[in-house]
């Protein structure tokens, strides 16, 4: 097929509009982003108590009360000053800062807040594609829906607004080129919070080599960007890297997402979140589906697919079939790709404003968001549910002392909840795998081996478990009593 018979690529839609103050303020795309609003405060108010939470949030207090950012393990006794990097630094302080000002009244406002500004900002990305403001609101929930895999208080979810803030930069920037220098000042912010910044480098690295290539392949075209606009893309691309340099850990900072995905077999190999997704599951179905539909659509409408598209969904497809936490970050890539696939199937978006009537639906929508919001003891209740906070007050009372040998879930809530004694292992995978503790961990939790060369190598006097342990009904064939035990943890002793 020739250039003539195929309609030109389907770039981001700009859709130019002079409306009032009034009509900017109450327009349908604030009672939109109202409306998603109220879905992020419902989705998240039940998603409290994130196991990771707690030592994100001890990090954070630790930063806040020293003013330093550790460089060494301080919180368990197996790898207690072995080099460890906090790559997520800047995160965890804000999470502790929320915390500060309102306890975890002011952590579901960070989480709860940060999921609007997360959908509200996927919509924005996904109208500049498609140009219709329902369309676009399906595009947000499409990000909801592949989000929910991760969503909660962790700084995952500040590294994924900084990735949808990006595509909109640089589609803001095919039009306006002074919108690209504001991607520099955005990965100094990130890569202090987040390894994600590395897909975010990819990304800016793909639109770049993309501004050089012109050509057509069938139904993919790639049009090459004039010499200044190239310039401009290389120098950014330049300082970019070099706002990577931005940050007070210094190079190991830089390393850890490589060091993550290629070194820390041990951890990725055992923790859920970075195991393959099940391919029956809903997810990695509409995950297939997604891919499907946006391949066959253009042969389907002999429309052209850009290049750079191509690479986007590429890259996301690969990494959300290696883990399962990725698939997160696919919804972001694909939502505004969807929605400029659908948008001609819908058709055209009729514009009306109806500023009062707006008004009256957008207050409506914000009011039920804060009558939704969670209240005080259903957020305690939910810190409770899952942790071994049980279990910590029967340690206290009871005078019981380490070395402790505690279970892998539970170690962050423990760090949190009782700092005066050091874990056996906690959520962080890396400086465990590192030191081969994770190792000798899964060998003794799984029983590949005598529990007692752990607990004997150790020096271990307590153990706290999963009420549900398959080495709860083991422990009292090896010496030891169960002190405690409740729904959520046992307690046994020598």
């Amino acid at each position: 097929m020739t250039s003539t018979q195929a309609p030109k690529p389907q770039a981001p839609i700009v859709v130019q509009e002079n409306p009032t103050l009034l009509q900017r303020v109450f327009s349908f795309h604030a009672m939109l982003i109202a409306g998603l609003a109220l879905v992020a405060v419902l989705t998240v108010s039940t998603r409290f108590n994130d196991p990771d939470l707690w030592f994100h949030l001890k990090l954070g207090q630790v930063i806040w009360t020293t003013h330093s950012i550790p460089s060494t393990d301080i919180f368990s006794f197996t790898v207690y000053g072995q080099p460890w990097t906090a790559h997520e630094w800047l995160a965890e302080l804000s999470i502790f800062a929320a915390y500060h000002a309102g306890g975890y009244t002011g952590l579901m406002f960070w989480l709860a807040g940060l999921t609007s500004i997360l959908l509200g900002l996927s919509y924005f990305l996904c109208y500049r594609y498609c140009g219709n403001r329902l369309v676009s609101l399906l595009g947000a929930l499409c990000v909801l829906f592949f989000g929910t895999v991760g969503l909660a208080i962790r700084p995952l979810l500040l590294g994924h607004i900084f990735l949808v803030l990006e595509l909109i930069l640089l589609t803001l920037g095919a039009r306006n080129r002074r919108w690209l220098w504001a991607l520099p000042p955005l990965f100094a912010v990130w890569v202090n919070c987040h390894g994600s910044y590395f897909f975010g480098m990819a990304v800016l690295f793909a639109s770049f080599i993309s501004s050089l290539v012109d050509g057509q392949w069938g139904l993919i075209v790639a049009e090459r960007c004039d010499r200044n606009r190239q310039k401009q893309f290389g120098i950014v691309l330049l300082l970019s890297a070099a706002a990577l340099c931005c940050n007070p850990v210094g190079f190991r900072l830089l390393w850890y997402p490589l060091d993550a995905l290629l070194y820390q077999h041990t951890g990725l190999n055992a923790v859920e979140e970075w195991l393959p997704p099940d391919l029956r599951s809903v997810r990695a179905l509409a995950m297939i589906a997604v891919v499907v539909l946006l391949l066959t659509t253009p042969l389907l409408r002999r429309a052209e697919l850009r290049l750079l598209d191509l690479i986007l969904v590429a890259m996301a497809f690969w990494l959300s079939l290696q883990h399962v936490r990725m698939l997160f970050l696919f919804g972001i890539v694909v939502s505004p790709l969807l929605c400029q696939a659908l948008a001609p199937l819908v058709g055209e978006d009729r514009k009306s404003h109806h500023p009062i009537a707006n008004a009256i639906v957008i207050i409506g929508l914000l009011t039920a968001a804060a009558w939704a919001f969670p209240a005080v003891g259903v957020l305690n209740e939910q810190a409770q549910k899952g942790n071994p906070s049980g279990a910590v007050a029967f340690i206290r009372q009871a005078g019981l002392t380490g070395p402790m040998l505690n279970e892998y879930v539970f170690g962050d809530y423990l760090i949190w909840a009782m700092p005066e004694e050091k874990v056996f292992i906690d959520g962080r995978a890396d400086v465990f795998d590192w030191a081969g503790v994770f190792a000798e961990y899964g060998r003794w939790a799984t029983l590949q081996e005598d529990p007692n060369v752990l607990l004997d190598k150790y020096h271990i006097r307590l153990c706290v478990l999963s009420s549900r342990s398959p080495l709860g009904r083991v422990m009292p064939y090896l010496g030891w009593r169960k002190a405690f035990s409740d729904a959520t943890a046992s307690v046994f002793v020598r």
